[in-house]
């Protein structure tokens, strides 16, 4: 399916990354308490390292998404798209392009964390190859966490 996203490198001060990001802050504090929430807030996001993007449909951004490299793999990050925008494909297509991007740099290996009540964003990951793990880098087991990984190749 052709959702017509284009995903640009961006910075998240923003205005357009920093509304998406508040759209996530609120959903996620709505349905975790603030010590299961493993959020990059801004100043974060524009660390080395870390690559911050905007998934576009014409001039509006509707989605938004952060690749942090580490040693040997990377990690995705505030994955989120608009509501309004939701059941288009737009998340496959931003997941698929962070992923294409992630390889560009010549890492192998994504792995993520999402939370146990955000049933379509495991259903995504799920589809799209990856596979539940143990916690990795600086995360401790959570019965609210899901820790996720799959190979780039």
């Amino acid at each position: 399916m052709s959702t017509g996203l284009r995903l640009t490198a961006a910075s998240p001060s923003l205005p357009e990354a920093r509304r998406l990001i508040r759209a996530l802050d609120d959903y996620l504090a709505s349905l975790y308490p603030g010590p299961s929430n493993h959020l990059l807030d801004v100043a974060a996001l524009e660390q080395p390292g870390v690559s911050f993007y905007l998934g576009w449909l014409g001039d509006k951004a509707v989605a938004c998404g952060a690749i942090v490299a580490h040693a040997g793999y990377v990690e995705l990050k505030r994955m989120y798209v608009d509501p309004q925008h939701r059941g288009q494909g737009i998340a496959r297509a931003l997941l698929a392009a962070l992923e294409a991007t992630a390889r560009e740099t010549g890492k192998v290996l994504a792995r993520l964390e999402t939370g146990i009540h955000q049933a379509e964003a495991i259903a995504l990951y799920r589809a799209c190859g990856f596979a539940e793990r143990t916690p990795f880098g600086s995360y401790a087991a959570d019965p609210l966490s899901l820790f996720m990984e799959k190979p780039l190749e």
